[in-house]
């Protein structure tokens, strides 16, 4: 019994591991952080195994995820530093346009608070509705609402070269 509890969290974690990084890199900015950030919640998740049903494995290991991570900010409560200046935005023809726009974006999250990076990440990189996000981050739908504003037109002011990037069409509304 113990062996077929043990095969099943092995499938899990060899199947869902690369993109929960993925998302766990976009939620800290880090590699390394984003490695130990999945690590602890397949820990935390591999406890629970017994408990969890294999349908929704992901989806506890995200809430998990979520929760270590808002935890993590809130004990550290250090300021962040702002990398310097950003590049110049380059010709849309350019070949490595789209790698520019991937790193503008990953630095102007990074720029962002916790809270609405976490926010912006699941409601615009992961696709969750309004109330999924709340629920993984254990706030209200309200809340979900005004962070989700307020990033959006932080990263307006903080990363104009961003303007062409297209937000759906609620963000602009």
């Amino acid at each position: 019994m113990a062996e077929q509890v043990t095969e099943s969290f092995d499938d899990f974690v060899r199947g869902r591991s690369t993109s929960l990084l993925r998302s766990a890199y976009l939620l800290t900015g880090d590699q390394h952080l984003a490695e130990d950030l999945v690590q602890a919640a397949l820990g935390k998740t591999h406890l629970a195994w017994r408990r969890v049903r294999i349908e929704t494995a992901e989806a506890y290991t995200r809430r998990v995820m979520y929760h270590e991570h808002v935890s993590r900010w809130r004990r550290s409560r250090v300021a962040e530093s702002l990398p310097g200046e950003l590049p110049e935005q380059r010709s849309p023809l350019d070949a490595t346009a789209d790698i520019d726009t991937r790193l503008a974006v990953r630095r102007a999250l990074l720029r962002l608070g916790k809270r609405q990076r976490a926010v912006l990440v699941l409601r615009y990189f992961e696709d969750r509705t309004e109330r999924e996000t709340a629920e993984l981050l254990g706030i209200s739908v309200g809340t979900v609402k005004s962070q989700t504003h307020r990033a959006l037109a932080q990263l307006r002011v903080i990363a104009p070269e961003l303007s062409n990037f297209e937000f759906p069409e609620e963000v602009t509304r």
